[in-house]
């Protein structure tokens, strides 16, 4: 697969030097579809229209076609769409340059630049910068460990939609951290993440309805959301799951 989107990249970015395909029109209509594609790992279809959508300088295709790079591991051609895309005030690509330098992807390790781009994205509400930085805190990654901190970014990330800022926000009620203990809370933040798809979200309703934590104790309902998170890729939840088989 990393072949086969490398050689079809390679003939996108060659058509692109001999002309510009695509009129400005046509890119504003497109701009959309290249996040969507992508989102829904429609690569071979993003490629084109993505990398067109940069070439007119739209934040959000910069990102994509970042996205496209790291895919095929290419990380110093994501490098250089994500800081494209960051110039150009997309929140996306700021997290996405964040990442790399949380992970050190093509570049060296830098906690502090990772929380600079995370920041970034954040404050132009891209949901993902929010929980990056709320799971900075979280963790003490490159910043002093701060739940209260954690809980504010979660926060944002949740009222914009992020189910995994979701999901964070329902366990730091769950357990107490930073805020007062409340499984009513996060029964509501983890029922948000899941009807989101987040896995890890549906997994904590699982438990919470297995133990009747805040709730009546209902395991029906908790092996209903014990199989979507299963569903959704969490192991730990099959094994859960069937437990209660």
């Amino acid at each position: 697969m990393k072949k086969h989107m490398s050689r079809l990249i390679n003939i996108a970015l060659l058509v692109y030097l001999v002309t510009d395909l695509l009129s400005m029109t046509a890119h504003a209509a497109n701009t959309n579809n290249c996040i969507q594609l992508v989102l829904t790992e429609k690569y071979d279809e993003a490629i084109p229209i993505c990398l067109n959508a940069c070439n007119h300088n739209d934040g959000d295709g910069c990102s994509g076609s970042g996205v496209l790079f790291f895919v095929i591991q290419q990380y110093s051609d994501a490098k250089y769409y994500y800081e494209k895309a960051c110039n150009l005030n997309s929140g996306l690509g700021c997290s996405s340059l964040g990442v790399l330098y949380y992970y050190g992807y093509g570049v060296k390790q830098d906690r502090n630049k990772a929380k600079i781009y995370y920041e970034k994205a954040c404050n132009l509400d891209d949901g993902s910068g929010c929980y990056n930085l709320s799971s900075l805190y979280f963790n003490g990654h490159g910043v002093g460990l701060d739940y209260n901190k954690a809980k504010i970014y979660s926060e944002k990330a949740c009222i914009l939609d992020d189910g995994t800022g979701c999901r964070h926000l329902g366990y730091l009620y769950y357990k107490g951290l930073g805020v007062r203990k409340d499984y009513s809370k996060a029964k509501i933040y983890s029922e948000k993440a899941c009807k989101l798809d987040d896995g890890y979200g549906c997994g904590i309703l699982g438990v919470i309805y297995q133990l009747g934590q805040g709730v009546i104790q209902d395991k029906t309902l908790a092996k209903l959301y014990y199989k979507k998170s299963c569903d959704l890729g969490v192991k730990k939840s099959c094994d859960l799951y069937r437990t209660l088989n």
